[in-house]
């Protein structure tokens, strides 16, 4: 009985003697990690979250905390207050620390293209 459907491509050697599997017999292009799950090639062009300056507040709190714990040599129940203290102050600080500096890249970036626009091509 013949084929239902036609087969698209076969199994073709190239020139240094390797197999390449079917339908996939060339280069991909722009399907890089950088690119891959459809994320921006900039890291510093990702929007900034609640989350991210909770995490990061979150780790500097407990650097502070060590610091205070080990080397001034502070009274538990202190340095837990300080700590609940400076988490309150670390993370809006840093959520909005980080927003001011996403949209000054953003302006950057739009200046950027919109230069590369208005620049004549020869």
């Amino acid at each position: 009985m013949a084929r239902q459907t036609k087969r698209k491509t076969k199994h073709r050697g190239n020139a240094a003697g390797m197999i390449e599997a079917r339908g996939v017999t060339h280069a991909r292009s722009g399907g890089g990690p950088a690119t891959k799950g459809g994320r921006s090639t900039d890291p510093r062009l990702r929007e900034p979250s609640w989350r991210s300056a909770f995490i990061r507040a979150l780790f500097a709190a407990g650097i502070f905390a060590v610091v205070m714990l080990a080397v001034l040599k502070g009274s538990p129940a202190g340095v837990l207050l300080t700590t609940i203290l400076l988490l309150g102050v670390y993370t809006p600080f840093g959520f909005y620390f980080d927003r001011w500096m996403y949209r000054r890249r953003l302006a950057q970036v739009a200046g950027q293209r919109a230069a590369a626009k208005a620049k004549p091509k020869r």
